[in-house]
């Protein structure tokens, strides 16, 4: 699909003057990075560019990131869109990963181009590129740009590197390919120092991010005959131990699956009244196939990793992702 996409998206940019780029709610690495080494790319293309954070804080582990400090710290709310007239939405399956505020409305005059590696896609864009087999999006981007002959320097590299790093899980996943490997392969020789990226991402953690793991692996509880261990926190508990959202920490459900018999990790985390953030893990996705549970649930992502937002209690989302993944894996069933 990129070697049929990439021309016309290609052709897209040559037409557009002002380009709009966003990072998802609680982004990540491959969000982070991904916007970053767009950004680069257009800005070589001397295109005017725009980087909004979206609806969350960037982690401080981002901070090494090159161009990081050219992030606008705004939401797609809090911009004019009649100042562009293409927006290039990445790592995004669905419109509330642009923003999860209000409904997420285009202009007819501002063209959409959609990049993105979830099987659970909704192709909402003009344009989508969408390769599901690929691990994340950053390693979607370097294919896109090894077909545009684009000349990857190091802060491309760098910022490529650490979206292919996080969403591989360290290239442990199931999905991480020969391919993945090659393209990694080939950053690092552009960017040989690329190890102090990845560094300082895993060493920037703040107390409130320990004071959620130690918070986080205390409420865990076993279901689905000891198989499924769900990790749950209360908005009350984070404000008691002022936790900040930046410092809810997403390895809590890698944590939890990598114990022996516990097939499946859930972190659950009510980040504010009566909304409830799960992510969802597994040791076999070919045995739990994890996606299909935060489709369920109105969510989306990977066959290793998902996740899915419930506006419910706290008490209420447990059970629910519980009666899910029993209706989803009999075997499961409590």
């Amino acid at each position: 699909m990129i070697e049929k996409l990439a021309p016309q998206i290609l052709e897209e940019i040559k037409k557009a003057q002002n380009i709009l780029l966003h990072c998802h709610p609680s982004a990540d690495a491959d969000s982070v990075g991904g916007a970053l080494a767009m950004m680069h790319v257009l800005e070589g293309m001397d295109k005017k560019v725009t980087v909004i954070r979206g609806d969350s804080e960037i982690s401080q582990g981002f901070a090494i990131l090159p161009g990081i400090k050219k992030i606008l710290p705004k939401n797609f709310f809090e911009i004019d869109l009649a100042q562009f007239d293409l927006f290039i939405i990445q790592d995004s399956a669905s419109l509330d990963r642009i923003s999860c505020i209000a409904p997420v409305v285009f202009p007819a005059s501002l063209k959409t181009i959609n990049i993105d590696h979830h099987i659970t896609n909704k192709n909402f864009a003009e344009i989508n590129l969408v390769e599901a087999t690929y691990p994340a999006t950053c390693q979607v981007l370097y294919d896109l740009f090894v077909a545009w002959n684009v000349a990857i320097t190091p802060e491309i590299a760098k910022c490529l590197m650490l979206g292919m790093y996080s969403d591989t899980g360290g290239f442990s996943f199931q999905n991480t390919k020969s391919s993945t490997l090659a393209s990694a392969a080939d950053l690092a020789k552009i960017a040989p120092d690329f190890t102090s990226t990845l560094s300082y991402m895993d060493n920037s953690n703040t107390p409130g991010v320990i004071a959620f793991e130690a918070l986080a692996l205390s409420s865990v509880t076993l279901h689905c005959h000891n198989s499924v261990a769900i990790s749950a926190v209360s908005y009350d508990a984070l404000q008691e131990k002022k936790i900040k959202k930046e410092e809810i920490f997403v390895g809590i459900a890698n944590t939890l699956k990598s114990v022996i018999g516990w097939e499946i990790g859930v972190k659950m985390v009510e980040d504010e009244p009566n909304k409830v953030k799960a992510s969802f893990r597994t040791r076999d996705s070919g045995k739990y196939d994890v996606s299909k549970i935060a489709a369920a649930l109105g969510g989306g992502g990977h066959k290793d990793a998902s996740g899915a937002t419930l506006k419910t209690s706290l008490n209420e989302a447990v059970k629910k992702v519980v009666e899910t993944i029993g209706s989803i894996y009999p075997d499961l069933k409590e």
